[in-house]
This record gives C-alpha cells, sequence and structure tokens, in this order.
C-alpha cells in the first residue's frame, strides 16, 4: 500500500455491490472469480498459507484500532463504514475485516494424494467440518462432486475455519474422472461391510462420503474396494456425515492400515 487506504461511505458503490454478492452468493466467486473471506480467523489462515489478498476491506471503527495487523497485506486497501460492512456481511454479527482473495484454479486430481470423494454432500456445515477432519488427519485432497456445496462459498468457508488453505480441492467433478485416482476407495454402510474397528484400512486411500439423505450413489458405491460400517452400540443411526467422516478419517490416521 503506498497511500493510505480508500474510504467509501456510500452503499452504491460498486465495489461495495460486489462485495455484498461475494458475501451473500454461495455461487458467485464462480462467476467473479474472487472469494470473500471474512473476520480475523479466516484473514489470519490465508495469510499463514501464503495467499496474497486483492484487496483488505476493514470496517471503519477497526481501521482506527488494529489496521496495522493487516495493513499492507493486500494489494489495496479500502474502509468501509461500519453500516455498509455490516450490510455487506452474511453474518449476524460483522467480522469488521475481510480479505478478497483470488478463486484457486481447478488442481488437477492427484492419483495417489490421501481423499476424501463428497456425493452431492449438500449441507454448508458438514461440508465445512468434512474439510477440517480431511486437513486434521493427514488428508490432502478433497474431490466435491457435481451437485455437492460449493467449497467456496461463505458458509462452508466459516465451517471450515481454515481448512481451505490446507487442502486441494477440486470442485464439480464428473464421475469419469475418478478414473484418474490409484488410492483404494473406501465407503461406508450402516448396515452392511466389515466393522471400522476390525478393518485394515488401506493407506493412502480415497473416503467416499454420500449425500446426506440418499447416501452414495451407486454409480460411485460400485468402486469402493471396500465397504465399513460404524458400530453404533445405542442402537439408532444417529450419525450424520461430517460426524461419520470425522470417526472414518481418525481410524485411517490412527488405525490398523492394510
Amino acid at each position: 500500500m503506498t497511500s493510505g487506504p480508500q474510504l467509501i461511505t456510500s452503499a452504491s458503490n460498486t465495489l461495495v455491490k460486489e462485495l455484498r454478492q461475494l458475501a451473500q452468493d454461495n455461487t458467485a466467486y464462480r462467476k467473479l472469480g474472487r472469494i470473500w473471506l471474512e473476520g480475523d480467523h479466516l484473514c489470519d489462515a490465508a495469510l499463514k498459507r501464503g495467499v496474497k489478498p486483492q484487496l483488505a476491506v476493514f470496517s471503519r471503527s477497526l481501521w482506527g484500532q488494529e489496521s496495522f495487523r493487516y495493513s499492507g497485506e493486500a494489494v489495496r486497501d479500502v474502509v468501509l463504514s461500519d453500516e455498509i460492512f455490516a450490510s455487506v456481511s452474511s453474518l449476524e454479527s460483522a467480522g469488521q475485516i475481510g480479505f478478497v482473495i483470488e478463486t484457486p484454479a481447478r488442481p488437477a486430481i492427484d492419483p495417489k494424494a490421501p481423499s476424501v470423494v463428497l456425493d452431492r454432500v449438500q449441507d454448508a456445515g458438514n461440508v465445512g467440518s468434512i474439510l477440517r477432519s480431511a486437513a486434521a488427519f493427514g488428508f490432502t485432497q478433497v474431490i466435491a462432486m457435481k451437485g455437492t456445496a460449493a467449497l467456496w462459498s461463505a458458509k462452508v468457508l466459516r465451517a471450515g475455519m481454515g481448512a481451505h488453505f490446507a487442502l486441494s480441492l477440486v470442485e464439480a467433478v464428473e464421475t469419469h474422472e475418478l478414473d484418474t485416482l490409484q488410492v483404494p476407495m473406501v465407503t461406508t454402510s450402516s448396515h452392511e461391510g466389515q466393522l471400522l474397528q476390525e478393518a485394515a484400512l488401506p493407506w493412502p486411500c480415497a473416503w467416499l462420503m454420500g449425500h446426506e439423505g440418499q447416501g452414495v450413489d451407486e454409480s460411485l458405491a460400485w468402486r469402493a474396494k471396500l465397504s465399513v460400517r460404524i458400530a453404533q452400540p445405542g442402537g439408532e443411526e444417529w450419525l450424520n456425515v461430517a460426524a461419520a467422516a470425522a470417526i472414518c478419517l481418525h481410524a485411517s490416521a490412527t488405525g490398523v492400515r492394510g
């Protein structure tokens, strides 16, 4: 930054309209080629992974208090009045700091990477939670089939808590593209297959996690080398896909490997 931040006080400003679209439209990043990160945690996570923001956006009240933490990190700094920042935000309580970054180019599928394949997982909270588990347990690639929640949407970003920047994310994947995977695929079932704690899990592998209501589509399920089930001694099938993913990925990271 060479000449200080730009102060914007008009809600009809073109940049403000674009920021609002990025923050509130789940797929705007695909059309605009930019992503909105809101709040200290996400901004810090991006910087720690070497991401250079195009734009740093501050609320006016925050700029006077803590601008030194982020000023100069982006190509350009902008300050919005508190009211306008709140109108941009999709949070109940606006984060007061946001970055705009370039939408990453869609990477090629790494055929040998420990992976998680998401088959039409639609709840943003579930998707973000699975990304966190993947990053925590040594999985480096997440492959989202068509019909899965937009990985870089504001809701998934919030739920992911910075995990996005530790992973290679491949979106809108067609079934035939999975032919490139060279690691065995593992899936779960509520009533079939070997108990997870008794299975010799392959490593690296690709865990296949399915739609919240319909599960894994048959067109994908046949690709799995192994199907396992999670013991639920309580007798009820209460686990949602995010909880099941956490259990399975942890088992891969710490259990017996075949």
